[in-house]
């Protein structure tokens, strides 16, 4: 198989397989979510509670305690850093915003090319001390499994071989760029069944708890 035709393959059959894994693997993480149920709420409704859902999202996704910041900084910095330098490498790319609108009818801008590379590698950085704190870290290193290392690795690859690619570094671009393709399905199949749920999770729990606080009159 030449290069030409592993990268007719990832953006093919590839991504089809890894979509429909994808999508059956989140299919059921909803099914077993909505099964887990809850239990009736017996006190009396003090709100609708979505008021206070959209408002625990904010305020848990704000730096709000000084003492916790200072304990978690870290944690913080390399967190929005990685974050940020992601959405900005996904949603701002040329290249990703003509295939998005390909896919699903909907296009916006774009920024600078350099601009999103100066991203993907602050995102890179970041993702690699986060790595070095979970390796060197006495506690962080008792707690890390497999599975933390391995969703560490799908994360990042995606966005190694994408600034490799677009640099035309490492391998010739036609291989370089199926490579990238490849890591990004790579991602898409190993993403619902790992802590990269949380990607959906997150924001979704947050709104709950605090509706369920809102409606008994407590904050969350």
């Amino acid at each position: 198989m030449n290069s030409a035709e592993f990268l007719l393959w990832v953006r093919g059959p590839g991504l089809g397989i890894a979509t429909v894994i994808f999508a059956l693997g989140m299919s059921i993480r909803v099914v077993e979510i909505f099964m887990l149920g809850r239990k009736k709420n017996l006190a009396k409704l003090r709100s609708s509670g979505v008021a206070e859902g959209f408002k625990t999202i904010f305020t848990r996704s704000m730096m709000n305690d000084r003492n916790t910041l200072k304990r978690s900084l870290f944690v913080y910095v390399a967190g929005y850093t990685f974050h940020i330098g992601l959405f900005v490498a996904i949603f701002t790319f040329a290249p990703h915003i003509e295939l998005i609108d390909e896919v699903l009818h909907l296009r916006w801008g774009s920024l600078p090319s350099t601009v999103v590379d100066f991203f993907t590698v602050i995102a890179m950085i970041a993702l690699i001390a986060i790595l070095f704190r979970r390796m060197t870290h006495p506690v962080l290193k008792f707690l890390s499994r497999r599975e933390d290392y391995l969703v560490w690795t799908v994360t990042f690859l995606p966005l190694l071989t994408g600034y490799l690619s677009y640099h035309h570094l490492l391998l010739p671009y036609t291989w370089m760029l199926a490579v990238h393709i490849l890591s990004v399905e790579i991602l898409m199949v190993v993403f619902p069944f790992t802590k990269l749920t949380h990607t959906f999770t997150t924001f979704t729990s947050r709104f709950y708890n605090g509706s369920i606080s809102g409606q008994k009159g407590v904050q969350s």
